[in-house]
């Protein structure tokens, strides 16, 4: 019981650079702008990341998108948190140690 308060807490108080710290996999994602105009709007799960790219499930398809080319908004626990893609462009276990 008491990890699972934590875990609340922990999304109540979430924010663009807490997020740009954390494990985006499994995350509700939409793409609010693109260079590409095809992808603005398109939301789907991200099930894979790489350092230039996420792989996002859309309608039962695997589809993956450059992140310096997009801007993307979360949703965490209700609460959306919009993320640059050309500041996240590290590998994934590298964010947390690399973003201030």
């Amino acid at each position: 019981m008491q990890l699972e308060s934590q875990i609340i807490e922990r999304l109540r108080n979430m924010n663009e650079k807490k997020l740009s710290k954390e494990e985006l996999i499994g995350l509700h994602v939409k793409v609010k702008e693109c260079k590409d105009p095809n992808w603005k709007g398109v939301n789907g799960i991200i099930i894979d990341e790489t350092k230039k790219t996420f792989q996002i499930m859309i309608n039962k398809e695997e589809k993956k998108i450059a992140k310096d080319i997009a801007i993307f908004e979360f949703d965490v626990d209700g609460k959306k948190i919009t993320l640059d893609g050309s500041k996240i462009i590290y590998r994934p276990e590298d964010r947390i140690k690399k973003i201030r």
